[in-house]
């Protein structure tokens, strides 16, 4: 693998118990990266350690609720103490897999309430609550996990979508008010992956949008990384406010 320049760097993998999460943790390890696994969901967690060891890292773990103000605060403790600052922040950790579909009008209020509380509270809880670490940085980096849904819309899915929307939003303001301190917001939007979730999410899974894509296959979590260890990197260094799709080619065929 060239070097990114990310050995030694001090990294936070939200949602990192599994899917994705696990994938972003895993690829930042393989690239010699510190990297901080966490998830609300703790034995998940222990086959992630397994795997950044596997990389050749160093596991770092912690139990996180990220629209907890109280969790948040008790990890950037945890990460001051163990690792000692941050250079990234992966914000990955979303409702999405548990989530039923149904047409917006059927959504009930309280589960509206709680995609947006984890899926955009969670981010903007983590973002605000670790800046001071990564503006230390002087050369920090968030990378904030959408979706490709954003663009294309998904029927059913209203409260999941609208919630990736805010956090590309989020990432662009954030990207204005953290660029004098060098610190680079951008985000990443997805297509559909197959992972765990997304198995137990969609019927037929494996062929599940195979033709709409210009690859002509779905994408593995491995297909993700990449864009995160990028926009991560030195390679993105004048690179902020902005999403990057990683889709296959959907949103153009």
């Amino acid at each position: 693998m060239r070097d990114l320049g990310l050995k030694d760097k001090r990294v936070i993998v939200t949602g990192a118990a599994g899917g994705l999460g696990r994938a972003f943790a895993r690829a930042f390890a393989e690239a010699g990266a510190r990297v901080m696994a966490a998830d609300i969901v703790t034995a998940g967690l222990e086959v992630t350690a397994c795997e950044i060891e596997k990389a050749g890292g160093r596991p770092y773990t912690g139990q996180l609720d990220v629209s907890s103000a109280e969790s948040c605060a008790a990890l950037a403790d945890q990460v001051g103490r163990e690792m000692g600052g941050l250079d990234v922040l992966v914000n990955n950790a979303a409702l999405y897999g548990t989530l039923e579909r149904k047409p917006f009008e059927d959504i009930d209020e309280a589960v509206w309430d709680r995609v947006m509380q984890v899926n955009i509270k969670g981010v903007w809880q983590m973002c605000r609550t670790f800046a001071p670490m990564l503006r230390q940085a002087k050369a920090g980096s968030i990378v904030n996990v959408a979706s490709a849904t954003v663009f294309s819309g998904s029927p059913e899915w209203m409260h999941y979508v609208t919630s990736k929307g805010a956090v590309i939003a989020m990432s662009r303001v954030m990207a204005k008010e953290m660029g004098p301190d060098n610190v680079r917001v951008n985000a990443i939007a997805p297509g559909f992956t197959l992972t765990e979730a997304s198995l137990g999410q969609i019927e037929n899974a494996v062929e599940y949008g195979v033709g709409r894509a210009a690859m002509r296959r779905n994408a593995q979590s491995e297909d993700i990384t990449g864009a995160a260890l990028y926009l991560a990197s030195d390679l993105s260094s004048f690179m902020t406010g902005q999403t990057l799709v990683v889709d296959g080619g959907k949103q153009f065929i």
